[in-house]
């Protein structure tokens, strides 16, 4: 099916062959991701966080939550990590001290760059054997399928 993993697809799988294809896909690709941002002293999805205070610095808690879609306790977890570590400083905001808003540091600006050619290396790695238009394909089919599977979250956490 996939490199060194097991070509047979477990007989509990048989009726989600695409959803099995996706996790497979997904944890060989974040385990790659991982290996990369390891060189930088940083955990998978640090730099999720990271590329969003690059774009816009200065964003509260709730707004890097929204932005990222990772729960609570992990961009918690997360920035506090990330604030020992010297990347970022996290304040109370002027207009409610319960709402923290977060800043990069010198050392998190610093990691534009790095983490700008990882996510480079790691496009270039996913897409060698793909032609454009396959590219453009998964991609458009990627999103459907988050789309489908976060409407239908919804749709079960509402009900």
């Amino acid at each position: 099916m996939f490199g060194t993993t097991s070509s047979e697809l477990p007989n509990a799988a048989g009726e989600g062959r695409l959803s099995y294809a996706i996790f497979q896909l997904a944890r060989v690709h974040r385990g790659h991701a991982a290996a990369m941002l390891r060189a930088m002293n940083l955990h998978p999805g640090q730099e999720l966080l990271l590329m969003q205070l690059f774009d816009r610095d200065g964003q509260t808690q709730a707004e890097l939550l929204e932005r990222v879609g990772l729960d609570h306790s992990t961009v918690s977890k997360s920035l506090r990590r990330m604030q020992e570590a010297g990347l970022l400083t996290r304040e109370p905001a002027p207009h409610d001290r319960r709402v923290m808003v977060v800043h990069l540091t010198d050392a998190g600006r610093a990691l534009q760059e790095p983490i700008t050619d990882m996510w480079r290396t790691l496009e270039q790695v996913s897409v060698r054997d793909l032609t454009p238009e396959q590219v453009e394909m998964f991609t458009t089919c990627a999103r459907l399928i988050e789309k489908s599977v976060r409407d239908q979250s919804r749709q079960t956490s509402a009900g």
